[in-house]
């Protein structure tokens, strides 16, 4: 079997994509292998942060998502009995980015971007049907087992790999490496619908996080519709919690007496924060929801992913090119590995513990927190700092 002078990557999602379009733009070609017969259409992931932005900018991809979204230049903190704890303001950070705000946009609107500015370049390559079933590699290249359509098997043997394919990553699974941390014992539910919160709820923002020890919720505005989180406990079924009679108690918490609203769809999912025990093994590497899942509190989970592409892209690249050693790979284990377990875990499970929060003194604590920040620029301002990741890239910078 011959070997191939390009990099593979396994999965097509945002972060996958994100890493063909950084290799592709510094000359190394890249074949992607998709699961699917064609790019998932999934909501999922819906929010781009100021430095994600400027990322996906230096690639060119920035503005049509930008054009497809909806901007978002502040977010809100609420809690069901004080009302609302504070408003920040992304402007507060211009000084620090190029896009002072987030971005609320489906990640499926991503994929088609980069698919479409990489379709015609001749060091791309994306592959359809195509499951990885196992990996193998020497110190020369990586060899993909995979699954083809009708079930045929067939071997491809490139320089490196990237595993993109997701939470039930296959490329982790073939390389052994354990997946360590916890399940929630409650689910998450998400309610799109149409209906217009903004009208009904004074001074609302597009990203409001509502605390309550007995339901607290998440508002999230997205192009043409609304996006509400909410928790749902262990004892409720999967069928009871995706009834449209529970949805229409739980979205009553919102707006006391709201009814005649359509929901457009509803999405249950188990959350679970667990980090991969290592990001690489040999050529092959980890990436996005393969090497890390956290809750969705704050929006870290695909940003993290897409800041793990292009850090673990520029070193391969770097290498491809003779501009750095091989050594330089394990900077990205080191300083992306660091960086999720500091600050993406640490973050989204304190998000969650503030907004749930049934203890009066934790109560308190983040609502002091909130009001304090909102009334001191300086506090605001290393507020914005941290939810945006600004603070997690200066930490992976540190890390050399």
């Amino acid at each position: 079997m011959s070997r191939e002078a390009r990099v593979f990557i396994a999965g097509a999602g945002p972060v996958g994509l994100t890493a063909a379009a950084c290799l592709v733009r510094q000359g190394v070609p890249v074949t992607v292998f998709e699961a699917a017969p064609v790019l998932s259409a999934e909501s999922r992931a819906s929010t781009f942060h100021p430095p994600t932005l400027d990322m996906l900018d230096d690639l060119g991809l920035a503005a049509p998502l930008i054009a497809e979204g909806l901007t978002a230049p502040q977010v809100q903190y609420r809690s069901k009995r004080d009302g609302v704890l504070g408003t920040f303001d992304f402007g507060a950070l211009a000084d620090l980015t190029r896009h002072p705000y987030r971005v609320q946009s489906e990640q499926f609107r991503l994929t088609r971007i980069i698919a479409a500015a990489l379709r015609n370049d001749p060091l791309f390559e994306l592959v359809y049907s195509r499951r990885v079933t196992g990996v193998a590699q020497d110190n020369d290249g990586v060899t993909l087992h995979l699954a083809g359509p009708d079930g045929q098997e067939e071997c491809r043997t490139g320089k490196w790999l990237i595993g993109a394919d997701g939470a039930r990553s296959e490329v982790r699974r073939s390389l052994g490496i354990a997946f360590e941390g916890f399940t929630w014992p409650e689910r998450f539910l998400v309610v799109t619908t149409p209906y217009d919160f903004g009208a009904v709820i004074p001074d609302l923002v597009s990203v409001t996080y509502v605390g309550d020890p007995e339901q607290w919720h998440f508002l999230l505005r997205v192009p043409g519709a609304w996006r509400v989180m909410f928790p749902v406990p262990a004892a409720i079924s999967d069928a009871a919690a995706t009834s449209a009679g529970y949805a229409a108690t739980i979205m009553a918490g919102i707006v006391p007496g709201l009814s005649g609203y359509e929901i457009a769809h509803t999405t249950l999912y188990r959350v679970h924060q667990r980090v991969a025990q290592s990001y690489r093994r040999g050529r092959a590497f980890l990436a996005g929801d393969a090497a890390h899942i956290n809750n969705p509190l704050g929006g870290m989970g695909m940003n993290g992913g897409i800041h793990d592409a292009v850090n673990l892209a520029g070193r391969l690249a770097d290498l491809w090119h003779d501009r750095a050693p091989e050594a330089n790979l394990d900077r990205y284990a080191l300083q992306r590995r660091q960086v999720t377990i500091e600050y993406v875990q640490s973050a989204t499970i304190q998000n969650k513990r503030n907004l749930e929060a049934k203890d009066e003194a934790d109560r308190a604590r983040f609502r002091d927190e909130m009001r304090a920040a909102a009334a001191d620029p300086a506090l605001a301002r290393n507020l914005l700092i941290r939810i945006s990741m600004i603070a997690s890239l200066r930490r992976a910078a540190e890390l050399g």
